[in-house]
């Protein structure tokens, strides 16, 4: 299974760079070498920098603009990290929320961006905030929410 890592915006420039999009916060995706799925088959990174909030981005064989306009808009896709020891979006979608005190409180339909803490969308269209997630693994997480927070 392929995940979404970004999105490229645009060129930037005359010489094959483009902007890169993140939806992933692990910048590494964009190292030197690493091969990454697209619609247009797979691109290899040769450069990457951030740059205002983004990364600049060179593709292997697009060394010209009119190459990176051809880009623009391509989704960026990789396999899943594993790392046993980071909360992953993919792994939570489908997820039973229980509480820590027992009761089942929904399954997870959606992870939603939010500045302060990223909201878990129930099916029942509850929102927990990532914060009192507690544990999770094997199809399961279990918060600890504040009192009145399923009111």
């Amino acid at each position: 299974m392929l995940l979404e890592i970004g999105r490229i915006a645009k060129p930037h420039g005359v010489r094959g760079e483009v902007v890169v999009e993140l939806t992933t916060n692990v910048a590494d995706r964009l190292a030197p070498g690493t091969r990454i799925e697209s619609d247009r088959g797979p691109l290899v990174v040769v450069t990457s920098r951030p740059h205002q909030g983004r990364h600049l981005v060179v593709f292997e064989g697009c060394a010209s603009r009119e190459a990176a306009e051809a880009l623009r808009g391509v989704v960026l896709r990789a396999e899943p990290i594993d790392d046993p020891t980071r909360l992953w979006v993919h792994e939570l979608i489908g997820s039973v929320v229980r509480d820590a005190e027992g009761p089942e409180r929904g399954k997870v339909v959606e992870v939603q961006a939010n500045p302060a803490s990223d909201l878990l969308v129930l099916d029942d269209g509850a929102l927990v905030p990532l914060t009192f997630v507690v544990s999770w693994g094997d199809g399961e997480v279990v918060i600890d929410p504040p009192a009145g927070l399923f009111d």
